[in-house]
C-alpha cells in the first residue's frame, strides 16, 4: 500500500476539553474538523500514523526520528496529567525511513534524543484519533534546520520505505499557522501573519506543492509560523499521489492560526504532473543558469575565486584569471577593480538562505579586484556562522558584492535609512557593521540593534557612536 492519506492540523492545546476548560469553544470549527479527521482516520484504519511534530526533536542538520519500542506522554505540564498516551512505536518502518534518507543522502537517524516524552504537537493529534481509532503504531518525527527541499525529500523517502514494506500509513503534518495574527494575542501582531495564513491555507487547500516550496524563509521567520516544514515534508510524502483534497477548516481567533486540510489518496498510479520538487529543481536550474549568465564583472570575480578556493584551497590569481571572466562591455567596471580601492562585502546564498558574508569596512588591498578576491575566500570558509562551503554546493550558489562608499558620522538613528545607508555602530574597540536594503530589516531600530549584537555592544548601551555610508550592490 504505502501512503494512503495525509492530513495538515495545528496544535493549540486548549483545544483539549481537560486543558480548555471551556476556552475551547473559541475554536469549535477547528474542533469539529479535528473530529471529521479522526472518524476519516478511523476508516481508513492505518497501520502506522506517521506525525511530522515542530515540538519533537529538532536539530539544524539532522532529522531526529523517535527510537524505542514505545511512547509515552501526558498534558501534565498544562495542568491535565490525567489525559495520557501510551503509544508503540513502528520500530521496522523507522529503520526503513532511515535507510530511504541515507540513500537519499539526507542525515536522519535515532541519534540524539533530548526527551523520550511525546510532546504536544503529537499528543494533540493523538488526542483526537485514539478517541477513535487505537489499532496503529507511530512513528514520530521532528524537523531541521534544513531546506524546504530537503524536507520534501525526506517526505519522498518516508514514502518510499512505507511503500517497501507495504504498510498502510496515514500522515499527519502537525503545525500551526503564524503566531502573530492579533494584537491581543499572545504574540502580537505583523502584517506578514495574516497574508501567511490566507497564502497557506490558499495553497493547501488546492494542494498545489511546488508554491509550498516557494516561501520565502525571511518571510516565514517573520510571519512566527511553527508548522510549514512540517506541511512540506507531507508533500514530499504524497510526491506523484492523486489526492481528493478538502479544506475543512481555518480560524485566527486566539492571534494564532489554526488550518485543517486532508488529502485522501485516490489511486496508486503514479501523477508526474505532481512531482513538484523534480519540476522545481528543473525551474530552479534554469533561473540559476538565466541568473549566472547576466552577472557582472565584480559578481564573476567573486564567484571565479569562490570556486577557485573551494576546489584549490589556494587563493585565485587575478592576473591569470581576469582575461577568463571578462565580457564585452566590462571596460568601466574593469577601470573600477583595478584603479580604485575600497571596502566590500560579498555575500553568498543558496534559495533564500544565506550561506556566508565577509567584508571589510574600509580598504584592506591594493586595489577592489583583491579586496573581492580575498573577501570572497572568507565568506566561503571563515563565517563562523556556517560550515565551509562544499564543492557539491557550488552550482546552487548566488553571488552579490557591496562596495562600499565614504563613512560618514551621523549624530542620531534619525540620519538613517534602511534602504539607502548602512550603519556602523562603535563603543570602545568594539563595533558592528550592518549593510543597507536587507530583506528581514525593516526599521532603522532594528538596523543598530542587529549591528550592535554583531559587534558585541549591549542593545541597551545608549552612548554609541552611529556612522552611515551608501553601497554600489553587484549581483
Amino acid at each position: 500500500m504505502g501512503i494512503v492519506a495525509g492530513f495538515m492540523v495545528p496544535h493549540p492545546p486548549m483545544i483539549v476539553p481537560e486543558i480548555g476548560r471551556g476556552s475551547e469553544k473559541q475554536i469549535e470549527a477547528t474542533k469539529k474538523a479535528y473530529e471529521n479527521v479522526a472518524d476519516m482516520i478511523c476508516e481508513l484504519a492505518p497501520d502506522t500514523i506517521i506525525i511530522s511534530s515542530p515540538h519533537s526533536v529538532m536539530y539544524g542538520d539532522y532529522f531526529h526520528i523517535s527510537p524505542g519500542k514505545y511512547a509515552d506522554g501526558s498534558f501534565r505540564r498544562f495542568d491535565a496529567g490525567e489525559v495520557s498516551f501510551h503509544i508503540e512505536y513502528d520500530r521496522e518502518l523507522v529503520n526503513a525511513i532511515i535507510r530511504q534518507a541515507i540513500d537519499a543522502d539526507i542525515a536522519a537517524g535515532k541519534l540524539g534524543e533530548k526527551e523520550a516524552s511525546l510532546d504536544h504537537g503529537t499528543m494533540v493529534p493523538l488526542y483526537f484519533i485514539t478517541q477513535k481509532y487505537t489499532d496503529f503504531k507511530l512513528v514520530r518525527i521532528g524537523l531541521s534546520g534544513f531546506s524546504l527541499a530537503t524536507h520534501y525529500e525526506l517526505g519522498q523517502a518516508i514514502k518510499k520505505a512505507a511503500t517497501e514494506l507495504d504498510r498502510r500509513v496515514v500522515y499527519i503534518a502537525s503545525g500551526d499557522l503564524s503566531h502573530k495574527l492579533k494584537e491581543y494575542g499572545p504574540y502580537g501582531f505583523v502584517e506578514e501573519g495574516p497574508v501567511y495564513d490566507e497564502r497557506i491555507m490558499d495553497v493547501m487547500g488546492r494542494g498545489d506543492f511546488d508554491e509550498l516550496l516557494s516561501f520565502n524563509e525571511s518571510f516565514l521567520d517573520t510571519a512566527a509560523e511553527c508548522g510549514h516544514r512540517s506541511f512540506v515534508m507531507m508533500a514530499g510524502a504524497l510526491d506523484r499521489t492523486n489526492l481528493s483534497i478538502t479544506r475543512m477548516s481555518h480560524e485566527d481567533v486566539t492571534g494564532v492560526g489554526y488550518g485543517i486540510c486532508s488529502y485522501i489518496v485516490d489511486n496508486e498510479e503514479p501523477n508526474e504532473d505532481r512531482a513538484f520538487l523534480d519540476k522545481r529543481t528543473e525551474k530552479e536550474a534554469k533561473r540559476l543558469e538565466e541568473k549566472r549568465a547576466s552577472e557582472d564583472l565584480f559578481v564573476r570575480l567573486a564567484r571565479a575565486s569562490t570556486e577557485y578556493y573551494v576546489n584549490n584551497k589556494s587563493k585565485l590569481n587575478y592576473a591569470s584569471a581576469i582575461s577568463q571572466i571578462l565580457k564585452s562591455g566590462d571596460e568601466a567596471l574593469l577601470s573600477e577593480l583595478e584603479g580604485r580601492q575600497a571596502g566590500a562585502f560579498v555575500s553568498l546564498h543558496i534559495g533564500d538562505s544565506l550561506r556566508g558574508c565577509i567584508g571589510t569596512i574600509a580598504a584592506t588591498q591594493s586595489c577592489i579586484a583583491e579586496e573581492i578576491i580575498c573577501n570572497a575566500i572568507s565568506a566561503c570558509s571563515l563565517d563562523n556562522r556556517f560550515e565551509p562551503v562544499t564543492p557539491d554546493e557550488l552550482n546552487y550558489i548566488e553571488y552579490s558584492v557591496d562596495i562600499l562608499g565614504e563613512r560618514e558620522k551621523i549624530s542620531s538613528a534619525d540620519e538613517l535609512d534602511v534602504k539607502r545607508y548602512g550603519v556602523i555602530v562603535s563603543k570602545g574597540m568594539r563595533r558592528g557593521l550592518l549593510l543597507p536594503n536587507l530583506d528581514n530589516v525593516k526599521t532603522v531600530d532594528e538596523q543598530i540593534a542587529i549591528a550592535k549584537r554583531k559587534g558585541g555592544i549591549s542593545v541597551t548601551e545608549t552612548d554609541i557612536q552611529l556612522e552611515r555610508f551608501e553601497v554600489v550592490r553587484h549581483f
